[in-house]
């Protein structure tokens, strides 16, 4: 059984444009990503709250699904949204952002969920810590990036401004 290993897609020192701001977007990424996920979270807090007061306290039982809810919920809209056609959640595109996998391919949704888990676990059994990796590898990959053999790109229409704005 052969083993096609795959050449990196993204060189770095041949397109720098394509690594140019990417932290500082992602960053602003997922906070507009943090934001989408809790609205429907906090408006089923509100639901139920107000139901358990019409159902005098019988409704409260529901907060036990909330948290499930909340964690299917994230990982239904990062597999959805980072496996679409885009390759990037609403957060990512709004900065232009994109995922691709390590050899250029679109990001899937099973990759975009396993994304979203291999994150949330990283950070919270590694502290923050974690995401100084990004300092220290000239494509800017984080822990989980690496692991899973992603990479985030500025999209196609920022990297050509980018490489427009280079060549003047």
């Amino acid at each position: 059984m052969p083993i096609d290993v795959k050449p990196h897609a993204y060189d770095p020192d041949l397109n720098p444009e394509l690594f140019e701001g990417v932290l500082a977007r992602r960053v602003v990424a997922f906070a507009i990503d943090f934001i989408i996920i809790a609205i429907p979270v906090v408006l089923a807090s509100m639901f139920i709250f107000v139901f358990g007061i019409v159902t005098l306290g019988l409704g409260f039982a529901l907060y036990w699904l909330l948290p499930a809810a909340s964690v299917i919920w994230a990982i239904v809209y990062f597999g959805v949204t980072i496996g679409g056609p885009k390759s990037a959640s609403i957060g990512m595109r709004v900065m232009d952002l994109e995922m691709r996998t390590w050899y250029g391919e679109p990001a899937y949704f099973v990759l975009g969920a396993v994304h979203a888990v291999a994150f949330w676990f990283s950070v919270s059994f590694f502290t923050p810590f974690v995401l100084l990796v990004a300092f220290f590898n000239q494509r800017r990959r984080l822990l989980h990036d690496i692991l899973l053999g992603t990479v985030i790109i500025n999209n196609s229409v920022r990297a050509q401004a980018l490489r427009m704005a280079g060549a003047h």
